[in-house]
């Protein structure tokens, strides 16, 4: 069972918003992580380097909070192969639905992009309907 940490989500929600305002201020890009990762594997966007810096500060900072001696407690009471094939499946989804979570909801959203609230909406309809389904019906 996942712990329930407000305090820490909020400030998580906080960080990852002020980086997409960052992001979006200095380099005029929007924080869509699959663009993002795609950009930095051959062949090489032209601003690779922005891209992988990213990369870098999303895996390196919960990386540095592990070396501090914090220990998240959570499970993943699911076996490998299903979230294999739920990896590929999101991947389906980001490629037909130009675009991941994080970028149209975090960023889209913000813009008021009518493709990005229509994504959101579909992304969290998705997610009520498999968690009713795993947990009620299955």
């Amino acid at each position: 069972m996942t712990e329930f940490t407000p305090l820490l989500s909020f400030a998580g929600g906080l960080l990852i918003g002020l980086a997409a305002v960052l992001l979006m201020a200095f380099w005029g890009r929007i924080a869509g992580m699959s663009a993002i990762v795609i950009g930095v594997f051959p062949p090489l966007a032209s601003d690779w380097a922005w891209r992988a810096a990213f990369l870098v500060g999303a895996i390196g900072a919960p990386a540095l909070l592990a070396l501090s001696g914090y220990q998240a407690s959570f499970s993943v009471p699911i076996p490998l192969s299903a979230l294999i094939v739920g990896g590929l499946v999101t991947g389906l989804g980001v490629t037909f639905g130009s675009g991941c979570t994080s970028g149209h909801g975090v960023c889209g959203m913000a813009r008021l992009s009518p493709r990005s609230i229509a994504a959101t909406a579909s992304f969290m309809a998705g997610a009520f309907a498999t968690v009713f389904l795993v947990r009620h019906v299955f």
